[in-house]
């Protein structure tokens, strides 16, 4: 049997990590790691593979830095190549990014299965791309891991086949538990950055709609940097809302008032999110780790795909529509503490995943 892994962003490779160790585990079982380079920032890409000990790319396609359609195109041309080379039985897909979207349409037309890891999400805006790529892929995959119970709904009034769905859990809890761990032996990042665990508030922002929105960027620093006249913020700057902050003039004034570090890896990551007092971030990976490591969040969006998180109590959202809301919210929630849930699973989402693979 031989699956070929599409990946291509710092979220796919946390999650792949654990599966591609399992698939190379079973007798039988040979794994093709493609990476699209969506992510091709040094240290929004290969640190975490680095660090993570995740196999070496049989394939590395370098596509990045244009358009969602020009990377997109572009991605399929050159999976749809390396799929007739290689003849898959499956290809593995993860989350809801370009890279996600160019594996699934390539494999389809190819009718070579597509599996989909972290099925069933949904924000219910259209106007974020990653809602287009993850709809668009359910409806393309043959099999659909979900993380959660709501995921498995989502699937179910979207009239996707029940027999194509699984109810796993979340592979990035079970990776929250091992690196999470790791993390607490390795890393050193509070001490080089002289942070007091509980004595800051982490931030991180990338997505388009706030990066690209003026309006909203601006009001998301302002009430960051509201914030930080009563706790320091660290903000590790990813390098799209570097580009924005420069364009628009405001990164030195950004620099005064925030924290600002560059992109770190996934462990120190782990460590920064396990320790902060509190977690305000428009990613929604970071919303979910905040919820592993008991740390509350506020969410820097109008909408989450983690619902259970708002309604369990640990997660907040802030639309950032003016900068006295985002600094009321997150000053208001430094203590808050939620209720736990049982929607991602029992640490074993891997486990299943690769049984469910390895017995179609």
């Amino acid at each position: 049997m031989r699956v070929l892994t599409v990946v291509g962003a710092r979220p796919q490779f946390i999650k792949a990590v654990l599966i591609s160790k399992s698939l190379r585990s079973k007798e039988g079982v040979r794994e093709v790691l493609l990476h699209t380079g969506q992510h091709y920032d040094a240290e929004m890409s290969n640190i975490f593979f680095e660090q993570l000990n995740i196999p070496e790319p049989d394939y590395y396609l370098g596509i990045g830095g244009g358009t969602h359609g020009q990377n997109t195109g572009r991605m399929i041309e050159a999976i749809e190549e390396i799929l007739l080379k290689e003849h898959p039985d499956w290809v593995l897909v993860y989350g809801d990014t370009d890279s996600t979207l160019a594996g699934a349409l390539a494999a389809v037309k190819l009718h070579i299965p597509v599996a989909h890891v972290e099925a069933g999400l949904r924000s219910f805006n259209r106007h974020m791309p990653e809602e287009i790529n993850r709809v668009l892929t359910d409806h393309a995959a043959d099999l659909l891991f979900a993380p959660t119970p709501t995921a498995v709904e989502n699937l179910r009034q979207e009239g996707l086949p029940e027999s194509r769905v699984r109810w796993v859990g979340d592979v990035m809890y079970d990776a929250a538990l091992h690196f999470g761990r790791l993390a607490d032996r390795v890393s050193t990042v509070l001490k080089r950055l002289d942070l007091e665990s509980r004595g800051y508030v982490l931030a991180t922002v990338h997505r388009a709609e706030n990066t690209d929105e003026p309006a909203r960027l601006k009001a998301v620093f302002e009430g960051l940097s509201q914030v930080a006249a009563e706790l320091p913020v660290v903000l590790p700057l990813h390098p799209r809302t570097r580009k924005a902050l420069e364009r628009l003039g405001w990164l030195e004034r950004a620099r005064e008032r925030l924290r600002l570090i560059e992109p770190v890896g996934y462990l120190d990551m782990m460590a920064l999110e396990k320790n902060a007092r509190l977690i305000a971030t428009d990613s929604g990976g970071v919303q979910k780790e905040a919820y592993f490591f008991g740390v509350p969040c506020v969410t820097l969006r109008d909408e989450t795909e983690w619902v259970e998180l708002v309604e369990a109590g640990w997660n907040f959202l802030a639309p950032p529509h003016d900068a006295e809301t985002v600094a009321r919210l997150i000053l208001s929630n430094l203590n808050a503490h939620g209720r736990p849930i049982k929607a991602y699973g029992d640490g074993h989402a891997v486990e299943r995943i690769v049984s469910e693979l390895i017995r179609q």
